[in-house]
């Protein structure tokens, strides 16, 4: 398995990026489940036909789809002794507890956020995200939510955000019963940015209705087009309120690794809280996300709950930091060794080098776009995510030209980007998270892009 491992990596570019499972192929997974003993090799095999030959493909140079991370293979060895360690990392007096603890302590040191803050690893965004919005629900409603409820609320909650904001938000409001009312999407501007003047008079216009803003979450890279808020202008926005600001850093969390970059984030540090995805620009395999709270008794008071069979004691092996009194989970992997493991093994400023080529890709492929007379920028470059479209005659004809090149390019596995919508522009979006990807893996894209443009227009006139 190791040896096919490495040669699964090896190859990799000699693979199509993804590929369709036929039917014949997705009928084996209908089989009743299995009473007798199969030999491992069996199993193995099958799992090669079946599964391993059919991957997401985020691992290939030219996956740019969504937002996916492209691992690691240190990443993927860490996973296999976690495993075979299988520690719980819900707590207790262990290793493992103290490498969760080191990789929060190194994540505050990223996002500069003081030593005594708080923190804990969750299985991505979504969570971290909802971790967050648990403690600040808690606070800004000055009593015990966790003993009276919700229904309690003297006046209902408001959460600011772009109408570029991540979904995750508003699962996040609605689990934790304030309903996606609680979010309030402010307009952004043409680069896709939180418009902070809107964010004012939203903010001034609740209080006026007897609503109770509790916090402004800034985006640190939009999932749409890697666009990021104004950080400091809402952390000064913010104070002047009296109200929690939130980052999420799902996507440039990490940023100042890149120093030559690091000021596109000013602002990240003074926030009360940031969500971290060490799964997309850490390139750590699924999955690996973080919270950082910098009030911890708000934190500890959120989530802290213990059974009489989870009695903490100043010895033994209960004694410690327990860590689920920081989130939702009791039961949970050792996620943590694979972020340790990698930044030892390569450094912080090797992760830093590689999002600034990732930026410097998005760049390099922004510049070929604008520089072709039949492509066009549908928004800004301003990270690492590429929005553009191929022209048409009018909007109806480009949604459908771009849609159909982006089915073609991802069925015949030549690369996968996804598609998107900006200012009401259909178009393909890049997003360069890939520390495999070259500088000829863009050529070749666009040329795919070009020819596929081609037949397709070709086959309409016939």
């Amino acid at each position: 398995m190791v040896d096919e491992a490495v040669d699964h990596l090896d190859q990799v570019r000699e693979r199509p990026v993804w590929r369709p499972m036929p039917d014949s192929v997705r009928a084996k997974f209908q089989s009743a489940l299995p009473e007798d003993p199969t030999p491992l090799e069996q199993v193995y095999n099958e799992y090669r036909e079946t599964v391993g030959a059919y991957p997401m493909g985020n691992i290939h140079p030219r996956f740019w789809g969504w937002y996916m991370g492209s691992s690691n293979f240190t990443g993927a060895l860490s996973d296999f002794l976690a495993a075979v360690e299988g520690s719980n990392l819900g707590g207790g007096n262990t290793g493992a507890a103290q490498v969760e603890q080191q990789v929060v302590d190194w994540l505050k040191e990223i996002a500069g956020f003081p030593k005594n803050a708080s923190g804990t690893l969750t299985s991505g965004g979504s969570m971290a995200n909802l971790v967050a919005h648990t403690v600040i629900r808690n606070l800004a409603a000055g009593y015990d939510v966790r003993k009276e409820g919700i229904a309690a609320l003297k006046a209902p909650l408001r959460f600011y955000a772009s109408d570029q904001v991540h979904s995750c938000h508003q699962k996040a409001l609605e689990t934790l019963g304030l309903g996606s009312k609680a979010l309030v999407e402010v307009a952004s501007d043409n680069s896709q940015r939180m418009r902070l003047d809107a964010l004012e008079a939203a903010i001034k216009e609740d209080r006026a209705s007897g609503l109770q803003p509790a916090c402004v979450i800034g985006t640190a890279g939009t999932t749409n087009t890697g666009a990021i808020d104004d950080l400091t202008g809402i952390a000064d926005l913010c104070e002047r309120e009296g109200i929690w600001f939130h980052v999420d850093g799902c996507i440039g969390g990490v940023l100042r690794l890149a120093r030559d970059h690091a000021h596109l984030v000013a602002g990240i540090e003074r926030a009360g809280s940031v969500a971290i995805d060490p799964h997309k620009w850490l390139h750590t395999p699924f999955e690996a996300g973080a919270i950082l709270i910098k009030d911890p008794d708000a934190h500890f008071a959120t989530f802290e709950m213990h059974g009489p069979y989870l009695q903490l004691q100043e010895r033994g092996m209960i004694a410690g930091k327990f860590l689920a009194d920081y989130g939702l989970e009791l039961s949970r992997g050792f996620r943590a060794l694979k972020i340790w493991m990698a930044f030892k093994e390569q450094g912080a400023a090797k992760f830093g080098r590689l999002i600034a080529q990732d930026i410097a890709l998005a760049r390099y492929m922004a510049e070929q776009i604008e520089a072709h007379p039949l492509l066009e920028l549908i928004a800004p470059v301003d990270l690492n995510i590429v929005c553009f479209r191929h022209l048409a005659s009018d909007e109806d004809a480009a949604k459908a030209l771009n849609t159909e090149i982006m089915l073609r390019i991802q069925e015949r596995g030549l690369a996968v980007p996804s598609d998107t919508t900006v200012q009401g522009k259909h178009g393909l979006r890049c997003a360069f998270n890939n520390h495999r990807t070259q500088i000829e893996d863009i050529d070749e894209f666009l040329r795919d892009v070009m020819q596929i443009a081609e037949e397709i227009l070709l086959e309409q006139s016939e």
